[in-house]
């Protein structure tokens, strides 16, 4: 099954732009070997990082299906960072990669135990709606 593990992470503006440089490194490089085993495992299907929350836009469509834009939205309390699609055979498993991802570290290697949103990646309706 596969599931989608979404990183939120601490206000923009705030976080990793403002640590010491070897903590920084220690986090990128905590992801890039994060990445490797869950490829080298067969259970990463996507993973992107995202841009901060000041680039980004909340897009509604008008009555004549145009785009609408509102944002920025620089003062979110809490955005998506990151994510990975993994393919696992059960949710606790998912569980524990969030978990690993949760860990990464953070100033003077300090854990960051960020909040990770686990949810199933639906492959089509439910059989019984359709």
């Amino acid at each position: 099954m596969k599931y989608m593990l979404m990183m939120n992470t601490m206000r923009a503006g705030q976080g990793v732009l403002d640590w010491p440089k070897k903590d920084m490194r220690a986090m990128i490089a905590f992801m890039i070997n994060f990445d490797k085993e869950l490829r080298a495992s067969g259970e990463l299907v996507a993973a992107e990082g995202l841009s901060f929350p000041d680039q980004a836009k909340v897009v509604r469509a008008d009555h004549n299906g145009q785009p609408i834009t509102d944002g920025v939205f620089p003062e979110s309390k809490e955005f998506l960072a990151g994510y990975w699609i993994v393919d696992v055979d059960s949710p606790e498993r998912a569980y524990e990669i969030a978990a690993q991802a949760s860990a990464c570290p953070g100033p003077g290697g300090k854990p960051l135990n960020m909040p990770i949103e686990v949810r199933p990646v639906m492959s089509g309706p439910p059989p019984e709606m359709l």
